[in-house]
C-alpha cells in the first residue's frame, strides 16, 4: 500500500525557494548567471561565452528574466542584461564553488546512523 504525501502547511514557505532552485537547475542558466556575476552584457556577449546559439540564449533568458533573476535595460538598439540582484549571484558563485572541492568522507560509518 503506498501512502500518500500530505504537504504540511511549512512545506509552502519552502515553494519560492524550490523554484528558484529548478530555474536554476539548467547548466546554461548557470553558465549565464555566472557570467553576468562579471557585469552586464548584451545577448551577443552570452552568445560568446557559452558558445551557443543566440535563439537558445534568448530562450534561457527569458526563463531568467520571468523569474525575476536579471533585468534588461535597452541601449540604441542593444538590449543589455544584468543581475537583478547580488543573491543569486551568490547562490550560484557558492553551488559552483561546492561542486569543484574534493569530496572527502571523514564520517565513521559505526556512528552515522
Amino acid at each position: 500500500m503506498f501512502m500518500r504525501y500530505r504537504r504540511s502547511v511549512g512545506d509552502q514557505a519552502y515553494e519560492p525557494a524550490s523554484e528558484l532552485f529548478r530555474v536554476l537547475s539548467a547548466p546554461l542558466r548557470l553558465s549565464i548567471i555566472d557570467r553576468l556575476t562579471r557585469g552586464p552584457a548584451p545577448v551577443h556577449e552570452l552568445v560568446s561565452a557559452t558558445g551557443q546559439s543566440q535563439p537558445l540564449i534568448s530562450q534561457h533568458l527569458r526563463v531568467l528574466r520571468s523569474a525575476k533573476l536579471i533585468r534588461v535595460d535597452t541601449q540604441g538598439r542593444e538590449r543589455i542584461y544584468s543581475l537583478a540582484d547580488e543573491h543569486v549571484a551568490h547562490i550560484v558563485s557558492d553551488a559552483i564553488r561546492h561542486t569543484r572541492e574534493p569530496y572527502t568522507d571523514t564520517g565513521n560509518s559505526e556512528t552515522d546512523s
